[in-house]
């Protein structure tokens, strides 16, 4: 099963970018390229425990549906999203936000995934996903960076 980590430096303080990091609309605007939006569950505004939403988006040219919950979440230190339908066998995916000591904040993010059907999921995995899922985990912090920088700055 494919793990990896993105550590991403946010000059933001963490409760700030935590909640940024949960809120629906800046997940959706983070991943344009794939023309992902919410469909389900929640679909604006901030996620909390228990709450789950469903992403629709389009990836290697097939349009997907993955529904996830918030199963852990103590802000402002981390939260978990894990799949509970949807293409993977397996998505677990844990968001950790720790002061850098300056009023900034190091984001990590864990990701353990596994692709369905066996041995053909274990191609695609060896393939594309290790490569792509840690792309698309960059551009998403990327674009919490921003919005946390620019709601920092502004006050």
């Amino acid at each position: 099963m494919p793990r990896f980590e993105i550590v991403t430096l946010v000059m933001a303080p963490p409760d700030l970018v935590f909640d940024i990091s949960l809120d629906v609309g800046v997940h959706t605007a983070s991943m344009a390229g794939s023309s992902e939006e919410a469909v389900g569950g929640v679909t604006a505004g901030g996620l909390e425990l228990g709450e789950s939403v469903t992403w629709q988006a389009r990836h290697f040219g097939v349009r997907w549906r993955m529904t996830s919950t918030i199963s852990a979440h103590d802000r402002p230190r981390y939260f978990v999203d894990e799949q509970v339908s949807g293409p993977f066998k397996r998505w677990h995916h844990a968001h950790h936000f720790q002061s850098d000591g300056r009023g900034g904040t190091v984001m990590s993010d864990v990701v353990d995934f596994a692709a369905p059907f066996g041995p053909f999921g274990t191609a695609a995995e060896v393939l594309a996903l290790r490569r792509y899922m840690p792309m698309l985990i960059r551009v998403r912090n990327q674009h919490v960076k921003q919005v946390a920088e620019t709601a920092s700055a502004a006050g």
